[in-house]
């Protein structure tokens, strides 16, 4: 399949220059750079479905193949909270999201837990293509490291053998969540 331009369903930059960082070879443009402005309402019940509704929304608004992803935070001894929530955990954003966490793993011995990442490629003829990923580690008892976004201080990559917060972006983009969804993905559009 020859795709040349395709419109990414995000706000966030530091997801979007991963994508663009991962998913090489085509013209990637956010729905900002398109002017869209709106919200989208994320109401699935898991991260396929949300990445298909936001993916699904940008691609019917600007007629043409939209690339969405959704993705998160599962930790085992949270019941695999925040999950689809990551995002909005605590409400107020990335720094209260991490502390929240922390909370509320004060008294938690399970810290496994795992990045989760379903992207959705969606065209205008309704045809749609899915890729999943999921990378392994556990939450720290602290914030170590300054790099990458969200929960990446907080998370030590067992692919790694070091928090995310401290990983290179090069790094990061050969273990993390979304680089395997989309190497997924990839191999489904050929």
């Amino acid at each position: 399949m020859e795709l040349t331009r395709i419109a990414v369903a995000t706000s966030n930059l530091g997801k979007l220059k991963e994508i663009r960082d991962i998913f090489t070879g085509v013209e990637l443009v956010s729905m900002r750079e398109l002017g869209f402005t709106g919200e989208i309402c994320e109401t699935g019940k898991n991260f396929r479905d949300n990445a298909k509704i936001k993916a699904e929304t940008i691609a019917k608004t600007f007629n043409m193949p939209a690339l969405a992803d959704d993705s998160g935070l599962c930790v085992d001894g949270l019941h695999g909270a925040p999950g689809i929530y990551s995002a909005r955990f605590s409400g107020e954003g990335e720094v209260a999201n991490r502390q929240l966490l922390l909370k509320r793993m004060e008294h938690v011995y399970d810290r496994k837990a795992h990045f989760e990442c379903a992207v959705c490629l969606y065209l205008p003829d309704g045809h749609m293509f899915f890729g999943e990923g999921k990378t392994y580690g556990k939450i720290l008892y602290e914030e170590i490291g300054s790099q990458g976004f969200g929960y990446d201080p907080l998370f030590y990559s067992d692919d790694l053998k070091k928090s995310f917060g401290l990983a290179t972006e090069e790094e990061k983009n050969t273990v993390s969540h979304r680089f395997r969804a989309l190497q997924d993905l990839k191999k489904k559009i050929k």
